[in-house]
């Protein structure tokens, strides 16, 4: 699992809409961001390129301190892998990074060796 956010830390999502082909990407960082609306596409600015986010259920309350509601963001910044694949994350992750194959709805992924840039041996080779 990612050693920032827990399954409780991303509980009442509803589903996770992708942006891009998560296929293609090994890894994508995750956070939680506050916005003003339980669905839809969220503000994003300043964090580097949106490639997905939770949508939450009806359920979810505000968070009575900002008003707003927390929903899980995935995004990737300039130097990441996708971009600069010799660059410094051509092994390695950031700690936020995760295999985008393995998120779901109300569960964190997990660092796997294709987040991590390892290369994958075929079985038998």
């Amino acid at each position: 699992m990612s050693s920032l956010l827990t399954d409780t830390d991303v509980t009442g999502e509803a589903k996770i809409i992708w942006l891009e082909d998560v296929n293609k990407l090994e890894y994508v960082r995750q956070a939680v961001h506050g916005t003003p609306y339980r669905v839809g596409k969220p503000p994003f600015d300043g964090l580097g390129r949106l490639v997905g986010y939770a949508e939450l259920s009806s359920t979810v309350e505000r968070d009575p301190e900002t008003s707003l509601f927390h929903r899980r963001v995935f995004y990737l910044v300039p130097h990441d892998r996708d971009t600069e694949p010799s660059g410094d994350y051509r092994t390695g992750s950031p700690g936020e990074a995760v295999d985008p194959l393995t998120v779901a709805a109300c569960r964190v992924g997990e660092k796997t060796d294709r987040s991590q840039g390892r290369a994958i041996t075929p079985a038998g080779a």
